[in-house]
């Protein structure tokens, strides 16, 4: 197949690009029309916290299947698949009549966004093979996550006050169709050379791990953190992950390949995947209920309050990018880190809720670590990486981008309920919020602390060396069976 062209590439680029602009802004465009939909459907602080964990959740687990999926059947075919389930779940989730019928909706459009992003990632790193080149690539695409997560609670508030919170769904519908039209047009139809096969056991062990984990946290303040139903769950998470070590371990081709956390880099740019997303969906979080329940300020003024924030992401995300491509991740995430460490510390210690300009002070800085954040992030997971297990890498990667959202609402939405225990109001509100912007500032900490011990000269050493392993360990592996067992060689 010839190399497509400069303009060709730029427009599969921009293609994958509009795939991941409507995901990532459907979760923070939902942030904004919370409390709008908490009382269209009577439902309370955990039932908010379900619209927006169902959806994650359901995403973080099948995005590795998905990409396997991808490698196999081939990469543009499962990319028009998900177009098609995202939009269908986004209509869905607009006509929904009840708490209970949005949460299913919303799982219906998780199943096909688990099919773009990793998959947009393996149809870009297998576009632009240049190392450069692809690191630009690469740059743009985690200004895209930044822009559209920082946009969010503008047009969420837009389309709120202006129209209804069902409007937030609307607006997937004739995107993801024109991305469908532009991709069939456009986009090359790809496979890997050798796919992995799919690991049934690992997928349903995932599930329970995170489904597990994040039901023990949200329910725990309702139900008591020592009662026996949140004990157990928490109980299944600890079995799951134990288990899923184990298996794991003995597969040719398991779902996760522990291999890859050999590599300092890879592992340190999916823990920062965590604590930088879960910053941020803490972060909408609270701003979203303090702004509308506690200053009680529209959907609309709310958005345009975050617009500091919006703001600095929307400069910070693209020079990021730039800076990746020519000095690589260690500057930006250190400058991440710093700026929603920051951020987090003036909220918690200086109350800045007190001030209007020590708020938009400190939506200032979040906008900037936050902006400068997600290009590193899939650089890094990606960079020393055979090209054939780029996919799986990006996978992992935005996998790491959904844990991190869930645990951020799961565990910031527990203290809030801890602390208040009745409506969110006042200073109750105020002062409940204070540990919330504590565990903000600690992920800020982390992303500094390791944006600095995985991108050095080691670092590096060791993923190339984790490279070399999987692919000779690929180049030697006889083709599989069902189970993971070798297949038996057939001559011609």
């Amino acid at each position: 197949m010839p190399e497509p062209s400069h303009r060709r590439r730029l427009l599969v680029l921009a293609i994958c690009c509009m795939s991941l602009l409507i995901v990532s802004l459907d979760n923070t465009v939902l942030n904004v029309a919370l409390p709008s939909m908490q009382k269209d459907l009577d439902t309370s602080v955990s039932g908010m916290q379900w619209t927006i964990d169902a959806y994650t959740l359901v995403l973080a687990s099948l995005l590795m299947l998905a990409g396997s999926t991808a490698d196999r059947l081939g990469r543009r075919r499962v990319f028009q698949a998900g177009l098609v389930v995202f939009s269908l779940g986004s209509l869905l989730c607009s006509l929904a009549p009840n708490l209970e019928c949005l949460v299913a909706f919303r799982m219906v459009q998780a199943v096909g966004g688990s099919m773009l992003n990793p998959v947009a990632m393996s149809i870009i790193t297998n576009t632009f093979t240049e190392p450069k080149e692809r690191a630009r690539a690469i740059g743009v695409w985690g200004g895209v996550v930044g822009i559209s997560m920082a946009a969010g609670p503008i047009v969420g508030g837009l389309l709120v006050q202006s129209v209804d919170w069902r409007a937030i769904f609307w607006i997937n519908v004739p995107i993801g169709a024109l991305a469908l039209f532009l991709t069939m047009r456009y986009v090359p139809e790809s496979r890997a050379p050798r796919p992995r096969r799919v690991d049934p056991v690992g997928q349903l062990l995932v599930i329970v791990l995170l489904g597990a984990l994040t039901y023990a946290i949200i329910e725990a303040p309702a139900a008591g953190w020592t009662s026996p139903l949140i004990l157990g769950f928490a109980a299944t998470a600890v079995a799951a992950l134990a288990g899923l070590l184990l298996y794991e371990r003995r597969r040719t081709e398991p779902l996760i390949d522990l291999r890859f956390f050999r590599s300092a880099p890879f592992s340190g740019a999916t823990v920062v995947a965590v604590c930088a997303f879960a910053a941020l969906s803490g972060f909408l979080f609270v701003n979203t209920l303090y702004l509308q329940d506690v200053r009680g300020l529209s959907a609309l003024d709310a958005g345009l309050y975050m617009l500091p924030m919006a703001g600095m992401t929307l400069v910070f995300a693209p020079l990021s990018g730039r800076l990746v491509g020519s000095v690589g991740p260690r500057l930006p995430l250190l400058l991440a880190g710093l700026a929603m460490g920051a951020s987090g510390v003036l909220f918690a210690g200086f109350e800045a809720e007190a001030s209007t300009a020590l708020l938009f002070t400190g939506y200032v800085l979040f906008g900037v670590g936050f902006g400068l954040v997600n290009a590193p992030i899939t650089n890094t997971a990606v960079s020393g990486m055979p090209r054939t297990q780029a996919g799986v890498a990006a996978a992992v990667a935005s996998t790491s981008r959904q844990v991190g959202g869930s645990l951020g609402v799961a565990v910031i939405g527990a203290v809030l309920a801890s602390g208040t225990r009745v409506a969110a109001t006042g200073s109750r509100f105020v002062e409940a919020s204070r540990p919330a912007w504590w565990i903000i500032a600690g992920c800020g900490a982390a992303v500094l602390l390791l944006g600095a011990l995985t991108t050095g000269r080691w670092a590096r050493g060791t993923a190339r060396r984790a490279a070399e392993r999987l692919e000779s360990t690929r180049d030697q592996a006889p083709p599989q069976g069902h189970g993971g067992q070798p297949a038996a060689r057939i001559k011609a």
